[in-house]
C-alpha cells in the first residue's frame, strides 16, 4: 500500500509537470502549504511517566536501567525535549558504552547546535562500534559538510552514494556537497543520477524539485493531494522546504 501511494504521487506530479503555463500559474498558494502541528500522544506521555517511575526502583541491573534510559531518552526526542533526551542518552552511556546508537544520535544533536567536533567523535564511536552503520556514516558526512570540511565530507558522502545509488537522499547528498566546490558539474552529475537512477521512491521527487524538473507549485499540490495521513503529510513538507530551501542557498537565493 504504501508503494501505491508513492506511486500515485510520483504519477500525479508528473501528470501535473506536463499540465500548461497557464495551469501553473493559477497553484499560487496565498500561504505556503502546511500539516497540522504534531502533538505529543497519550501513548508517548503515558510511557514517558512509566519509564520515569521504573528508573526510581533501586534494584534494576545496569543493562537494564541502561536500555530505560535509552527509551525514555527516545520518547523525550519523539516529543521535542531533546535536551531531556540528551540527558538520558548520556546516563545509558555511562551504564553501558557500547551503544552505536546512541552516539548516532548524539552526533545529530552535536551537529544540530554547531559543536562539530563533539559530532566528529560521536559518529566516529557509532562506526567503531558498529562499521556498517550507513545512518553514522552519512550523518558524519553532513556534520563535516556544516563543519567546513568539505573534502572530508565528499570523500565519506561519495563512498557513502555509491554503496546505494539507488537511494535519492544520497544523491541528494552528495550533490549539494559537490556544489560546494564545482556548481555546475554537481549539477549535471545529479541530472545524470536522476536519469539513470530514478524509480517511484519519494525520495525522487524532492531530487526533480532540485533540478527543477518539476514546478514547487506542482508538487506541493501534489504531496497535499496525494498525502493522506497528517503524520506522512508533515514528514513530506518539512523534507520539502528543506531541500528546496537549500536549492535556493545554492542558486545564491537567500532572501
Amino acid at each position: 500500500m504504501k508503494w501505491f501511494q508513492t506511486a500515485s504521487l510520483c504519477v500525479a506530479i508528473a501528470l501535473t509537470g506536463c499540465a500548461n503555463t497557464s495551469q501553473h500559474s493559477a497553484l499560487k498558494w496565498l500561504y505556503p502549504p502546511m500539516a497540522v502541528p504534531l502533538q505529543p500522544s497519550v501513548q508517548q506521555e503515558v510511557q514517558i511517566a512509566r519509564l520515569s517511575q521504573l528508573l526510581q526502583r533501586p534494584d534494576l541491573s545496569d543493562e537494564v536501567r541502561a536500555k530505560m534510559h535509552y527509551e525514555r531518552g527516545n520518547y523525550y526526542d519523539s516529543v521535542g525535549l531533546r535536551d531531556l533526551a540528551r540527558l538520558d542518552f548520556n546516563q545509558s552511556l555511562q551504564l553501558n558504552p557500547a551503544q552505536p546508537d546512541i552516539f548516532n544520535l548524539l552526533g545529530v544533536y552535536f551537529t544540530q547546535v554547531g559543536e562539530f567536533d563533539a559530532a566528529y567523535e560521536a559518529f566516529d564511536s557509532t562506526l567503531e562500534l558498529a562499521p556498517d552503520n550507513s545512518y553514522a556514516e552519512r550523518n558524519r558526512a553532513i556534520a563535516l559538510y556544516y563543519g567546513g570540511r568539505i573534502d572530508l565530507a565528499l570523500e565519506d558522502m561519495t563512498k557513502h552514494y555509491q554503496e546505494m545509488p539507488s537511494d535519492p537522499f544520497r544523491a541528494l547528498w552528495l550533490y549539494i556537497i559537490e556544489a560546494d566546490q564545482n556548481p555546475e558539474q554537481a549539477k549535471a552529475n545529479l541530472q545524470q543520477r536522476y536519469q539513470q537512477d530514478r524509480s517511484e521512491e519519494w525520495g525522487w521527487v524532492l531530487v526533480a524539485l532540485m533540478l527543477r524538473d518539476v514546478s514547487d507549485e506542482a508538487a506541493l499540490a501534489a504531496i497535499m493531494d496525494g498525502t493522506r495521513e497528517n503524520y506522512r503529510l508533515a514528514q513530506r513538507l518539512t523534507e520539502t522546504y528543506f531541500y528546496l530551501g537549500k536549492r535556493h542557498q545554492l542558486e545564491g537565493d537567500i532572501a
